[in-house]
């Protein structure tokens, strides 16, 4: 009797093994292209698995299936496959190539990558497209660095808010207009024009108008402006605002002084 109740507990066993087993693991990450319009091709990208490690630089590899949703065969896409790790810095770059993709029909295959981080997501960008899909392809965007002097400045690309100088931002092919503000000097705007072999890295530097008042620079980097009071071994003395600011004369690093048109005597 002993033996059948240990015979009988085994093969109560064996069925949520089985399960444990065949349950598949959820995918990372799904990824539709493109993003609007017409779904061309759905993406499905399994967790990362580190195959390998050589000093900072690892090896994964990434279980992928790639599905036509199309309507139409696919001949040949190619897209470039970029690695994030949790701070958003692309620590990896590789690429994706479909071949002969019927509609409805799904491919699997593995994609292998080496990064200099731990990635935990990725992107898509189309590289090469049939030419029925090029309109699909996004337009074309470079990241470019803004910067004003002085720096701090209030910043609009083509009348929308993108911040305070200095400031990455992202523009497309054509003419862009940019405007500078900053309180107490003149605003002014600055014509961009970004042409179709340019390429990201670049940086476009404003100087701002004549200042209307006075200008302290602290030595935290901060800027303040107005009308300089006085200045002795130990204070600054500044109005702004039409109240004084008392300021710690080794917290200054410079100051600016408006010219002033002397009042004439009667």
């Amino acid at each position: 009797m002993a033996q059948s109740k240990r015979f009988a507990l085994v093969l109560l066993f064996f069925p949520a093994a089985s399960l444990l087993v065949g349950k598949e693991q959820p995918p990372m990450q799904v990824i539709i292209w493109p993003a609007t319009g017409t779904p061309v091709v759905r993406f499905t990208f399994a967790k990362f698995k580190e195959v390998s490690s050589l000093g900072h630089e690892k090896s994964y590899m990434i279980d992928t299936t790639a599905e036509n949703v199309w309507g139409k065969k696919i001949s040949r896409m190619i897209f470039a496959v970029y690695l994030y790790d949790k701070d958003k810095v692309r620590v990896s770059e590789g690429g994706i190539t479909l071949h002969d993709v019927s509609p409805g029909q799904s491919v699997k295959f593995q994609t292998m990558m080496s990064a200099s981080g731990v990635p935990v997501s990725l992107e898509l960008a189309p590289i090469s497209l049939p030419d029925d899909l090029q309109g699909a392809k996004p337009a074309k965007m470079i990241s470019l660095t803004v910067n004003s002097v002085p720096q701090g400045a209030a910043v609009k690309l083509d009348g929308s808010d993108v911040g305070t100088t200095p400031k990455l931002v992202s523009v497309g092919i054509g003419k862009h207009v940019l405007e500078f503000s900053m309180e107490g000097f003149n605003s002014g705007k600055f014509p961009l024009e970004v042409g179709p072999d340019d390429v990201s890295g670049g940086s476009v530097s404003y100087e701002l108008g004549t200042a209307v008042h006075d200008t302290v620079e602290l030595r935290d980097g901060s800027v303040l402006t107005g009308d300089l009071e006085s200045i002795s071994a130990t204070e600054v003395v500044l109005r702004t605002g039409g109240a004084l600011q008392h300021l710690n004369r080794n917290l200054v690093k410079r100051i600016l002084l408006v010219e002033r048109d002397t009042p004439s005597a009667h």
